[in-house]
């Protein structure tokens, strides 16, 4: 968690920048905020990222299902793998989008204790939010769903070429691990070798995604954009003259936390799918 506060918060600072880079957001951060400014925002995550997860798994399994035309033992293309995949983020995106919003909502309220909103203006918040409770009710007070689904089309544009890129990445370095080390043979890789092709996803799913998150984090957190094309084009004002990396900010936390997040999470999964069926 403390490396996606370092990331939303080079994402949505404004400018001219309040940080010059990843050290020194976190140096400024715990400088004015204590340990406890990384962990902002973390009850959100905590209490959806298995609902997440749970939805993203099912909604892949039931699509690769739908591809095989009801053979299991059928191997699907790696482009049908990332087809399943992409329909799967575009389902899990409905459950991600609020609780991502709340999470972003948090670690964008800077000061020791709750602290002081940044540019409340901007927020339309009167007061710091005390916890992801207040936060989702006032929320949902204020604005309705809409409020809670506020960045929803962008997290959608994330999500579906995001997740095309992970399953394919995972699939297809797994497949090439088996063909080296075990005669093509997924079911033998080891679990260094799953927690490797784990990795390799976390960092595909990035790639193909990251201008969109950087999108999402300025719209849930700053509701003066009309929609999201505003954003868009106030980041491309932004972007001028030379300025690209605007579309990259946190990119370097993300990347750190990208492997090893990514590699837990599917050596999990492949366990839990490994006791399931008795193995």
């Amino acid at each position: 968690h403390p490396f996606d506060t370092l990331k939303v918060r080079l994402q949505t600072q404004p400018n001219p920048p309040k940080y010059s880079g990843a050290m020194d957001c976190l140096r400024v951060t715990l400088k004015e905020e204590g340990p406890f400014g990384l962990y902002k925002g973390v009850t959100s995550p905590l209490m959806g990222i298995g609902i997440c997860n749970a939805v993203m798994f099912a909604a892949n399994g039931t699509f690769r299902r739908m591809l095989q035309g009801g053979d299991e033992t059928k191997t699907l293309s790696l482009i049908q793998v990332g087809t399943a995949g992409s329909m799967a983020g575009g389902v899990m995106a409905f459950v991600n989008c609020p609780v991502e919003l709340l999470k972003v909502k948090l670690q964008t309220q800077y000061g020791p204790s709750g602290g002081v909103v940044a540019a409340a203006a901007r927020s339309n918040v009167t007061k710091p939010y005390t916890g992801v409770l207040d936060a989702g009710i006032r929320t949902f007070r204020q604005q309705g769903m809409k409020g809670l689904y506020r960045g929803m089309d962008i997290t959608l544009l994330r999500e579906i070429p995001s997740y095309f890129s992970y399953f394919v990445a995972y699939e297809g370095t797994k497949r090439i691990l088996a063909h080296f080390n075990h005669n093509g043979r997924v079911e033998d890789l080891s679990t260094p070798e799953l927690l490797l092709a784990g990795g390799v996803a976390g960092f595909g799913a990035w790639i193909p995604c990251y201008p969109q998150d950087v999108i999402k984090s300025r719209m849930q957190s700053n509701l003066t954009y009309k929609n999201t094309l505003e954003c868009f084009r106030s980041l491309q004002v932004e972007a001028q003259g030379g300025n690209w990396k605007v579309w990259f900010k946190g990119f370097g936390p993300t990347m750190a936390r990208a492997f090893p997040a990514n590699a837990a999470t599917f050596f999990f999964y492949e366990m839990t799918m490994k006791f399931m069926r008795g193995e």
